[in-house]
């Protein structure tokens, strides 16, 4: 039988003899069913976050830094082991998982492996862990802090085990540094160069301008004699721009920047200037 249709088809449905036997609902139209409800019927793949219940594999990838403080006699050795989630796919990552330090140094053997159990078990919990950095870094040392190569300043052992952990999630990608704009490069490197110019400079002028020096006889009653003139020597007064630590270049007369922690901040044109991050107190 033939049924004309005088509206606009909104939805259908078809009836089995199994729906009308078990007197089916009526077909539902097809604008009740929502975007969100239908994707949310669609099969999802699983993606694995870190959690506490994950099984350590019998494989880790790890990394294994060194710290040479003055602090203590023996070297420090930390492995940091990572775990790869979702392996092969899109979503691929790495997580810290566990963290080891070894040190001929007995005498932190208790702290250093409990500290080391606690980061662990953070690691392991899953979520952002990230804020393990920043607590480590805020340890000070009653008696007082060290410079390490390069020229920054680390306030204790563990700031310097945070700042280990640090680099370490900047290269797998949980942490990221910020990024110097352009313009803040170039006039980093202008302050550099007026700064090593301005050195060379004032060498120059000392090497050759002459001093004077008093003759035996004067001071002593005795009749002084014409004074004797002898050039300044260049090696007291040039100031050394050479590497002073690893990849740094900054002059030892330089103070410690409270910005980036690294000893690069110098006097220029009567304002402390940071050779290392451009920070300036004359803004």
């Amino acid at each position: 039988m033939a049924v004309k249709i005088d509206k606009k088809i909104k939805g259908y449905s078809v009836l089995t003899p199994e729906d009308k036997a078990r007197d089916a609902a009526p077909p539902v139209p097809a604008e009740s069913i929502s975007r969100a409800t239908a994707e949310a019927e669609l099969p999802v793949a699983e993606v694995i976050q870190m959690h506490e219940r994950i099984e350590r594999p019998d494989v880790l990838i790890g990394s294994t830094y060194k710290i040479k403080s003055p602090m203590v006699e023996h070297a420090f050795y930390v492995t940091i082991n990572d775990i790869v989630l979702n392996a092969g796919t899109e979503h691929e990552h790495r997580r810290p998982f566990e963290i080891f330090v070894n040190s001929k140094s007995m005498e932190h053997f208790q702290w250093i492996v409990a500290l080391t159990r606690i980061m662990s078990a953070v690691f392991r919990k899953g979520g952002d862990v990230t804020f393990v950095v920043d607590e480590m870094k805020a340890v000070f040392d009653p008696r007082g802090g060290y410079f390490k190569a390069g020229g920054v300043y680390m306030p204790s052992l563990v700031a310097e085990l945070g700042a280990i952990v640090e680099e370490h999630m900047k290269s797998i990608g949980l942490l990221h540094d910020p990024e110097m704009s352009e313009h803040q490069r170039a006039l980093l490197a202008e302050k550099r160069k007026q700064y090593e110019d301005r050195s060379k400079k004032n060498t120059d002028v000392t090497a050759s301008a002459p001093s004077l020096t008093r003759s035996e006889g004067e001071g002593r009653g005795g009749v002084a004699s014409a004074p004797t003139i002898i050039p300044n020597s260049t090696a007291d007064h040039e100031e050394d721009i050479a590497v002073t630590g690893e990849g740094a270049s900054f002059p030892p007369s330089a103070t410690m920047c409270h910005k980036c922690n690294t000893k690069a901040q110098v006097i220029m044109d009567g304002c402390a200037t940071c050779l290392n991050c451009g920070y300036s107190k004359c803004g």
